[in-house]
């Protein structure tokens, strides 16, 4: 009989003289919604999304020690957000998105080291965004806040501002640029050097032989032997070309005498 007790004790109901039953919730957790048809007795998250609550956030928020996750979304809350939110050290996510909040965010908010998930998109925060520890890996919490700079948002703050890292997209750009350069200006380079390196041979024969009409004698004979070939080749040809006219002639002189 204890044994089940403590198991029942585990969750919330209400026993009264006609029935006992247990109860249950539908929350938004992390940005999905959750029904929970039994409720733990130490279920410590806090959903008051889509309500039309206004006025601050009270300080005493951070009296919540063990408070694991906290849904104020979705309403009409002004003021700053309270520096007492770096006291709930257990919170696991925190969702403040869609309210009228102004002002910098907490520097505490970014110390939490059990903070996987936050949400302060649409509000009117302004300044720079804390940096650190996990605070940098969420996927765009910050949207919607105009007067936000800094890391993860593109918008600088100024000259002491942690600036985004460098696009390795642009860096790939410049080094294949800078490396087409240096393709244009080696193939330039290789022309030039094989020119002068001929004129280099051609001045270290003449200079060492120290006869330059010798040259100059080669390439005459070159230029002989060139056009005596040409000649040759024609010579025949025209004597190909005188055959066959008198054979096509004596042929045409045996017909005609028949």
């Amino acid at each position: 009989m204890k044994d089940k007790a403590r198991s029942a004790s585990q969750y919330m109901w209400v026993n009264n003289t006609r029935a006992t039953y247990q109860d249950s919730i539908t929350v938004v957790m992390k940005g999905s919604t959750i029904e929970l048809v039994r409720i733990l007795s130490m279920f410590t998250t806090i959903d008051l999304s889509r309500n039309f609550f206004g006025g601050d956030i009270p300080e005493l928020i951070g009296d919540l020690k063990l408070l694991k996750g906290l849904n104020l979304s979705h309403n009409n809350l002004t003021g700053k957000i309270p520096s007492s939110v770096g006291n709930l050290t257990n919170l696991e996510w925190l969702d403040l998105s869609s309210n009228k909040l102004n002002g910098e965010i907490p520097r505490g908010l970014a110390d939490l080291t059990m903070l996987s998930w936050l949400n302060l998109s649409n509000n009117h925060l302004e300044g720079l965004i804390p940096q650190g520890r996990q605070f940098d890996t969420f996927n765009h919490p910050f949207d919607g806040n105009p007067r936000l700079c800094g890391y993860p948002l593109p918008k600088a703050c100024g000259a002491d501002e942690q600036q985004l890292p460098p696009s390795t997209s642009s860096g790939d750009g410049e080094e294949k640029a800078q490396f087409g350069h240096w393709i244009e200006w080696w193939v330039v380079a290789m022309g030039y050097g094989c020119g002068i390196s001929f004129e280099i041979s051609t001045g270290y024969i003449i200079l060492e032989t120290k006869r330059p009409k010798w040259l100059v004698r080669k390439v005459e004979r070159w230029l002989m032997r060139m056009v005596e070939r040409t000649r040759r080749k024609k010579t025949t040809r025209s004597k190909k070309n005188a055959a066959q006219r008198n054979h096509a002639r004596y042929l045409f002189m045996t017909d005609f005498a028949h």
